[in-house]
């Protein structure tokens, strides 16, 4: 007897099979780059170097299958008997598409190669201020890059910087940047001044006086954590010489660096990037492995992230909470640890050079410079060897110091030796897009201040949950912020925070 013939599956549905292989893949890679942030021992890198780049040149493959593009036709001419969230998966398979196919799988892997040969010897030239050591593998790593953005400019339709941060953030354009970077450009030289001088008022924050073992903190730092909402039972919290959060929504990897001198930034570091874990952890679990079910891009990521960090853990409330925390925890050290001058060290104002470490009024000039130097970078404006000099001179210009050196310069942050340009004006976006959403949160739950205050944070993670976890990719960044807060960005919100916290 013949068996009955099944039905064809539909060319949308050969397609999430297909992401499913490829996110799977890329979700390996991203668990290898958190291991050789974190643990792998320095012998290891020339063999994940080859791993990360096999798995790299696999995953394009995948994509610039003609079968891939033959599919994605298909699926687009059926796309009216798709769900919503089905039409937007496809078009986020085709965005990712794009991208690949503008590239060749030969560049794919020498990108990768360099990126983390590059990486390597960063590692090394920092501490010791050495631009120099590096500079031929970052010529390769920018060359490669340079290569990958114009190619990918010509598919998309738009400038090589933008076809960059579209990576990060879809749909970025440097128009909008550009005005919203002006209006804080504009407002900063008249505020700072003001809270400089305010802050001299109030005076100086007591110290806590150290040490402060790294066991103790990383103790501290867990119960933090599970107080935000984080679930070790699918994370955990390591150390790395630059603070992350990589994994997979199911097993979420944070990592930080502690100094038993202070643990001021290390604790602060470890909220910023569980807001990161908080938004892996509550994407939607039924797009899973699908590009739909993703974050949106690294706006609202980053926006996760200073949403935990800066709008709530340094505000009065969860100070008042984190003193008797931190009481327990470190004793004798009453004064220091009391709410009101715990809330003058969180709210402490001082230009400084080191990014990772800049306060939230001065730390939007650290983004506006670099966006400048990657802009004037790919536009062929800049020459690689000329960003050192650039660099200091445009620092002096925003925030008023010399920089002593390129340690404290342009060899700080890993984001180009790891080939991450176009990534930079996301972290002050997020700044700004957090100011926003926590505000609509507080209007929608008035209560979540006090809340905060008991270390609760139910009402403020279901409503980000709702407002913006769960969303995925399913519409864009814009879209998101409109929903949420009932108009898209707007840095008078922003502004106007940074006037109630540091002028009152």
């Amino acid at each position: 007897m013949n068996k009955p013939l099944s039905a064809p599956v539909s060319a949308y549905a050969r397609l999430e099979q297909r992401f499913r292989r490829l996110s799977a893949l890329q979700e390996a890679a991203g668990v290898l780059h958190w291991d050789m942030a974190a643990v792998m021992p320095d012998g290891g890198r020339p063999a994940r170097a080859e791993q990360l780049a096999t798995l790299g040149v696999v995953c394009h493959e995948i994509l610039t299958d003609p079968a891939t593009g033959d599919l994605l036709d298909q699926a687009e001419a059926e796309a009216a008997r798709l769900t919503d969230w089905q039409r937007a998966n496809l078009a986020e398979m085709r965005r990712s598409h794009t991208h690949a196919t503008a590239l060749d799988s030969d560049l794919v892997e020498a990108m990768s190669k360099a990126a983390t040969a590059c990486e390597a010897v960063w590692r090394e030239a920092r501490p010791k201020a050495d631009f120099a050591a590096v500079f031929p593998l970052l010529s390769e790593v920018l060359n490669l890059t340079r290569q990958a953005a114009a190619a990918k400019a010509e598919k998309l339709g738009c400038s090589p910087y933008e076809a960059l941060m579209d990576q990060y953030e879809p749909g970025a354009r440097e128009a909008d940047i550009d005005r919203v970077f002006a209006d804080y450009g504009a407002f900063l030289p008249e505020f700072l001044p003001r809270v400089l001088e305010h802050q001299a008022r109030r005076g100086k924050p007591v110290e806590p006086k150290g040490p402060f073992p790294q066991a103790v903190q990383k103790q501290l730092a867990k119960r933090v954590m599970e107080r935000l909402g984080f679930d070790f039972k699918h994370g955990r919290l390591d150390e790395s010489h630059h603070p992350f959060c990589g994994g997979v929504p199911e097993d979420v990897r944070i990592t930080t660096r502690y100094s038993e001198d202070q643990f001021v930034q290390a604790l602060m570091g470890v909220i910023h990037e569980t807001g990161h874990a908080l938004y892996e952890r509550n994407l939607p679990a039924e797009w899973r492995l699908q590009p739909v079910g993703v974050a949106r891009g690294m706006v609202v990521h980053e926006s996760q992230s200073l949403l935990m960090e800066m709008q709530a853990a340094r505000s009065a409330q969860f100070c008042r909470h984190l003193s008797g925390l931190l009481r327990e925890t470190f004793p004798g050290n009453d004064e220091a640890l009391s709410p009101e001058n715990l809330r003058l060290i969180y709210s402490r104002v001082e230009p400084g050079f080191i990014r990772v470490d800049a306060d939230e009024v001065t730390y939007p000039a650290h983004i506006i410079l670099r966006y400048q130097v990657e802009k004037a970078l790919f536009r062929g404006d800049l020459q690689l060897a000329d960003v050192p000099g650039v660099w200091n001179a445009e620092f002096k210009k925003l925030l008023g110091l010399d920089v002593p050196s390129d340690r404290e310069g342009v060899l700080q942050d890993v984001h180009w030796y790891d080939g991450a340009f176009g990534y930079f004006p996301c972290y002050s976006l997020g700044a700004m897009t957090a100011a926003q959403l926590f505000d609509a949160a507080c209007k929608a739950h008035p209560e979540i201040p006090a809340e905060i205050e008991q270390g609760k944070f139910a009402n403020l993670q279901g409503w980000l949950k709702a407002n913006v976890h769960r969303l995925g990719s399913s519409v864009t960044t814009p879209e998101i912020v409109t929903r949420a807060t009932g108009r898209p960005l707007d840095v008078n919100v922003f502004k106007r925070h940074l006037e109630r916290r540091y002028l009152s």
